[in-house]
């Protein structure tokens, strides 16, 4: 008896068969050729052997059964060269390199509400797993300039000190610039917490571990995060991961803005993104430019910047705040430097007055904001002019003043600037504890300054006592 089956039952099987590789080349990326890993500098991997695109995935597998996932950040003549996104303990050379042919997406959606993940979008805060409502691309996506809705309404952000004489506009793009030490997160919770927002986003981005539960805790509490997303990526994660999380950070804040939301998207830090960014140009062999920092991390910035803003819909705001670190209170830092030329004003903070026990430390003559004429009403605008004339006035004349060198009586304007500061320290000083909204922080500084009609020049401006503050 012949063991093999009918005619017809082979026939089956063969249709079966090509239906079910039918099926996988469908599904597959066809020939996959494989490399392998030649060299490791660092946290630079090179292979040779195979091809891919910038920002294309790669997974590194070696003979110990040890598996990692790296991006593709550069290219020589034969040679990829490639950044892990996760632990590279056990790698070996000669490890098998194979293309995966996708990038790195952001998984985006209401889901995230509430949740606290890191930078590859793994939760953090042992809620369960996350389901994938949509991806995106974590780069995003530019459009027209023409297109943005203008800054036209005022956000109201809990601090007296901007409120009122650094005016924040709805989808405004502002940066909080000090050294180490001096304030910045205490200053970024505070508007957390009363900055009128819809969602807010939260990328922690190359900072000190222990920072996140207290900022989760501290800072936005219980009900802030039931709005809130936290993107948390400490400093000892890799600095692929750290670009990532600032960029999974701004996509998440994109969806939002999408669905006609406003949205405060806080970063801390700037500087941090842009040190990841030197560490992977230094590592493929970029050329340093200035002080260290390649061209690509200036070219990067306003890249991640941009993003944030009004959209081209109308509708939904992303108004972002990026903290940035003047490394050795150096205000002409690279970094400070350049992210003070593309956000839309800066918030400068000072140690002296820090020190002092001055809180928050602004300082005032330093910062700006470029959109406040755009969202504030003339009488509005002498009030923080005649503001800062006098703050500014003696702040020049403050060591004549402070040594009694300066007779009163000598010119009237200092006179007035001198009676005028304790009410104006009074009137920048603030509890952290305790929030001030736009309509009193406005009522405060009109108090100290009423709009009269044949008033023209700040310094003629008549000043109520310290009392009104």
């Amino acid at each position: 008896m012949s063991s093999h089956p009918p005619k017809a039952d082979r026939s089956d099987i063969w249709v079966s068969r090509l239906r079910d590789h039918a099926k996988r080349m469908g599904e597959g990326r066809g020939l996959v050729v494989e490399g392998r890993l030649t060299r490791m500098v660092g946290l630079t991997l090179e292979s040779v052997g195979c091809r891919a695109a910038i920002g294309g995935q790669c997974d590194v597998v070696s003979s110990n059964g040890t598996h990692i996932e790296a991006e593709v950040v550069g290219f020589g003549e034969e040679s990829l060269y490639l950044m892990p996104t996760g632990d590279i303990r056990g790698l070996e050379q000669g490890a098998r390199v194979i293309p995966t042919g996708s990038v790195c997406e952001a998984v985006v959606g209401d889901h995230l509400l509430g949740r606290v993940i890191d930078g590859a979008g793994r939760p953090l805060d042992g809620k369960g797993g996350l389901h994938a409502d949509e991806r995106r691309p974590l780069t995003g996506q530019t459009f027209n300039p023409l297109a943005r809705t203008p800054i036209r309404e005022p956000l109201d952000v809990g601090v007296r000190a901007i409120n009122a004489l650094l005016s924040v506009g709805r989808g405004q793009r502002l940066g909080l610039f000090a050294g180490s030490g001096v304030g910045k997160s205490v200053l970024l919770g505070m508007m957390t917490r009363y900055t009128n927002a819809d969602v807010t986003v939260v990328g922690l981005i190359g900072e000190r571990g222990r920072e996140v539960k207290e900022f989760v805790e501290n800072s936005l509490g219980e009900e802030g995060l039931k709005r809130a997303v936290v993107v948390a990526v400490p400093a000892d994660n890799p600095p692929l991961r750290r670009m990532h999380g600032a960029m999974l950070a701004t996509s998440i804040a994109e969806y939002f803005r999408e669905q006609g939301k406003h949205v405060l998207l806080l970063m801390d830090s700037l500087t941090r993104f842009a040190q990841a960014q030197r560490e992977i140009a230094l590592a493929i062999h970029e050329p340093p430019a200035t002080k260290g920092y390649p061209p690509s991390v200036f070219a990067k910035l306003p890249q991640l910047v941009e993003r944030a803003g009004n959209g081209d819909k109308g509708g939904g705001s992303i108004t972002a705040f990026y903290t940035v670190l003047a490394e050795g209170d150096d205000q002409n830092d690279p970094i400070a430097d350049a992210a003070r030329a593309i956000l839309d004003g800066n918030i400068v903070l000072s140690r002296r007055l820090a020190e002092a026990g001055h809180y928050p430390a602004i300082d005032i003559e330093a910062s700006i904001s470029r959109a406040m004429n755009e969202i504030t009403t003339y009488g509005h605008q002498d009030a923080a002019r005649s503001f800062k004339h006098l703050y500014s006035l003696y702040q020049q004349n403050r060591d004549l003043i402070s040594v009694g060198a300066y007779e009163q009586g000598s010119d009237e304007q200092i006179d007035i600037a001198i009676a005028a500061m304790p009410a104006l320290t009074e009137f920048l000083r603030q509890d952290m504890r305790t929030p001030v909204n736009l309509r009193e922080s406005l009522e405060t500084l009109e108090a100290l300054f009423p709009s009269e009609p044949e008033v023209e020049m700040p310094g003629d401006l008549p000043l109520q006592p310290a009392d009104h503050v």
